[in-house]
C-alpha cells in the first residue's frame, strides 16, 4: 500500500525528510478497525517526532494522527463499529501513524464521523477535540453549564488546531468569559469568529494586556504554546485557587513553588495517555468523538480546518510540516486521497 514515511530525522527542507513509500498491508488484532483512509490532518506531534525520533533498524516510520476515512475490515472482538462505517480518529503513538492507504486502530479510540462534513473537514477535528475537552473538562475541570461563580478562561495559542476547538467548546458549552489570545490580526479575528468575548496579544505581556480590556485576573488558564515564555505573566493573572493546563513541551523547566502562594494547581493533558496505557477508561475517547460529531451536527460545533494541501504525498507533507514549524498556521492542514 502506499504511505508516506521517513527513514531519518531530517529538516523539513531535505528531500528526503518524508518520502513516498510502499508498505506491507496492516493487519487488525482483535479489537481493531482496518480504515480506508480518505483525508487526514497535520499537527505539531508529528514535526516533534520526525525531528526527534530515529525510526528504529532504519525502518519506515510513518507519521499521522488524525485520520478519516471508511471501515473495511474489523478484528474479531470489534462490537462497536461494522465494515462501511465512516469513521475519525486520532490513533496512538505507540502504534503507526495514519498517512498510509490503510490503518489499524483500536476501536475504543475511534468516534463514528459527523454526518454533515466531508472526510476532509472530519479529519481536522479529532487529536485536537480531544485534547481540548479533555483539558477543559477533565484537567481543568471546568464544568459544562451554568456555575454560580463567574469563571473565566484565558486561552494562550487559541488560533491554533487546539485553541480552534477549545474556544468553541468553552463558548458553546460553559458560561465562562472566554479570552484567546493571538498576535496577528488575520488571527485575532479568526479566534473572535470561533467566540472568544475578548483577543488579547500573546506577543505582549498577557497580565498587561487583560489589564488593558479591564478583565483583571482570570480562574483558568489553557496555555497550549510556549508556556515557558509566559509562565511568569500567566501566574501573575491567575487568580487565587485558580488552574493552569497546558499541553506543550516548556524548554526550561517550570518553578511550581511560584503557585504556592495562590494556591494553583497545575494540569497536563496528553492526548494520548488512555492509549499508551489502555487505561480501564480508554472507551471514553470514543464516547467523546461521538458526542463531538452529534455537537457538529447540530451546528453547535464547527471544523477547525484552516488550510486544505491536496492529495496525501511527501512533497505536500513536506510543505505542511513547514508551515507548522513556521508558527504561522491557523486552525488545521487536510490533505485527501492518495
Amino acid at each position: 500500500m502506499k504511505a508516506v514515511a521517513y527513514f531519518n530525522s531530517l529538516p523539513i527542507d531535505h528531500a528526503d525528510a518524508l518520502q513516498d513509500v510502499q508498505l506491507p498491508e496492516p493487519t487488525p488484532g482483535p479489537r481493531d478497525l482496518l480504515v480506508e483512509v480518505r483525508a487526514i490532518s497535520v499537527n505539531p506531534v508529528d514535526t516533534k517526532i520526525r525531528r526527534n525520533v530515529a525510526p528504529e533498524n532504519g525502518a519506515a516510520k510513518v507519521l499521522g494522527w488524525d485520520v478519516a476515512g471508511v471501515v473495511s475490515a474489523i478484528g474479531s472482538a470489534v462490537s462497536l463499529f461494522k465494515v462501511g462505517d465512516p469513521v475519525y480518529y486520532a490513533g496512538s503513538i505507540a502504534r503507526a501513524g495514519g498517512n498510509s492507504e490503510r490503518h489499524v486502530v483500536d476501536e475504543r479510540i475511534v468516534g463514528h464521523k459527523p454526518h454533515s462534513l466531508s472526510f476532509a473537514e472530519a479529519a481536522a477535528l479529532p487529536l485536537t477535540a480531544i485534547t481540548a475537552w479533555e483539558l477543559l473538562f477533565e484537567r481543568l475541570q471546568l464544568a459544562e453549564g451554568t456555575s454560580a461563580l463567574p469563571r473565566q478562561l484565558l486561552i494562550v495559542g487559541a488560533a491554533g488546531g487546539v485553541g480552534s476547538i477549545l474556544t468553541q467548546l468553552a463558548r458553546q458549552l460553559t458560561d465562562a468569559t472566554v479570552i484567546g489570545s493571538a498576535s496577528r490580526s488575520e488571527t485575532q479575528a479568526w479566534v473572535r469568529d470561533l467566540g472568544a468575548h475578548q483577543v488579547v496579544d500573546h506577543s505582549r505581556p498577557l497580565f498587561e494586556e487583560l489589564k488593558r480590556l479591564g478583565l483583571g485576573s482570570v480562574s483558568h488558564v489553557a496555555s497550549l504554546t510556549q508556556t515557558d515564555r509566559h509562565y511568569e505573566q500567566l501566574v501573575e493573572a491567575l487568580a487565587p485557587q485558580g488552574r493552569l493546563g497546558l499541553i506543550d513541551d516548556p524548554a526550561v523547566p517550570l518553578d511550581v513553588l511560584k503557585l504556592k502562594r495562590k494556591s494553583l494547581s497545575l494540569h497536563w493533558e496528553l492526548m494520548f495517555t488512555r492509549a499508551l496505557f489502555e487505561t480501564p477508561d480508554m472507551i471514553e475517547q470514543h464516547h467523546l468523538l461521538n458526542r463531538v460529531a452529534e455537537l457538529v451536527d447540530r451546528g453547535v460545533l464547527k471544523t477547525t480546518l484552516g488550510e486544505h494541501f491536496g492529495r496525501i504525498d511527501a512533497a505536500n507533507l513536506r510543505r505542511a510540516h513547514a508551515l507548522l514549524e513556521s508558527g504561522t498556521a491557523r486552525g488545521k492542514i487536510v490533505l485527501e486521497g492518495f
